[in-house]
């Protein structure tokens, strides 16, 4: 009778063993869902609006810019703060101009802000206020940003102002939203 029960027992235990082994192997070579590939359908929908962008009057502008030097400069001047922006620290600047020119002055897209070098490099710096109106040519501002970019309209990195204060007084600090997305 001991061996019968030895003799069900021992496949059970192997069959197990088997079976636990084959599910460890699975779950490491799975496949993640939110990586699965896109549908036909997404893929040429999507060509499709990047065909018809490229095509387009501010797709020229961006495809045009792309081989000109200034690419290159304005690539270049975002290397110099990128810590600056990773770690939202100061950075000391001075007022250049209080416009801000554009390569297509006819198709600008209007940004509101002031031109400031910091460390010698031209740079924008876009904020929504009215009090940068105080400003003047020549003012030392200390400004804290999370985010810079480029426009093609634009000869210059344009950095997103978040603080930005003159004489130990703040001129502008961007609301953070804690409601919602």
């Amino acid at each position: 009778m001991k061996n019968v029960i030895y003799v069900l027992i021992l496949p059970m235990v192997v069959v197990s063993g088997i079976v636990f082994a084959n599910r460890e192997t699975k779950s490491e070579t799975s496949y993640n869902p939110s990586l699965k590939p896109l549908a036909v359908a997404d893929t040429a929908a999507s060509s499709e609006a990047i065909r018809k962008w490229k095509a387009s009057f501010r797709g020229s502008i961006f495809k045009e810019w792309e081989t000109l030097f200034e690419r290159e400069k304005v690539l270049a001047s975002g290397v110099k703060i990128r810590q600056h922006l990773t770690d939202f620290t100061s950075m000391q600047a001075v007022v250049t101009s209080l416009s801000i020119p554009s390569r297509a002055n006819d198709n600008a897209l209007g940004l509101k802000g002031v031109m400031v070098s910091i460390n010698g490099v031209t740079y924008i710096v876009e904020f929504d206020s009215a009090n940068f109106q105080q400003l003047k040519v020549n003012d030392k501002i200390v400004i804290k940003s999370h985010s810079a970019g480029y426009k093609p309209d634009y000869s210059y990195l344009v950095i997103s102002g978040d603080y930005i204060e003159r004489d130990n007084k703040v001129i502008f600090k961007r609301e953070v939203n804690t409601v919602g997305c």
